[in-house]
């Protein structure tokens, strides 16, 4: 499926976006769907449980998203962060937003917000000597974990 995009010209374009176009490949790493707003598993993960919490629409930065837009985007942040809390107990969670090659966007069209669960200790020697991580769960596991979580996150009021 590709959807057209709002290149931030008014022009409307073909995206071509792995954010926008998860239909045939990935759909199975999404973890929830709201209205505006959805929760995906990294396709890379840096450690068990890194997610992202991605707008539908095609934009590149915070500054073009709706006020809608933003409370969902950070409502799914809030409950991406409960329900990492509550199926792998991490000692910390990055959250962040990489606006910009520069900042370090791998995708750089399509904003989105990872969470990365972290442990005391959890850096080894295999990223650093063979770029190459460890990760003890596949994505499967990972979503079959926290999509009950997220269910039910979805259910309840704020």
């Amino acid at each position: 499926m590709t959807r057209a995009a709002d290149t931030g010209t008014g022009t409307i374009t073909d995206s071509g976006c792995v954010f926008c176009e998860l239909e045939g490949r990935n759909e199975d790493l999404v973890l929830h769907r709201g209205r505006l707003c959805y929760v995906i598993l990294n396709l890379y993960p840096y450690n068990n449980g890194h997610l992202m919490v991605v707008p539908n629409r095609h934009t590149a930065d915070l500054v073009a998203t709706t006020a809608d837009e933003r409370s969902e985007l950070i409502t799914l942040v809030r409950h991406a962060e409960m329900a990492l809390d509550e199926a792998y107990r991490p000692d910390g969670i990055n959250v962040g937003i990489n606006l910009g090659r520069t900042a370090g966007a791998g995708i750089q069209e399509h904003l989105h917000v990872h969470l990365v669960p972290r442990w005391n200790g959890d850096t080894n020697f295999m990223g650093a000597i063979a770029d190459t991580r460890v990760l003890p769960e596949d994505l499967q596991q990972t979503a079959t974990r926290l999509r009950p979580v997220f269910e039910r996150l979805s259910k309840e009021v704020d």
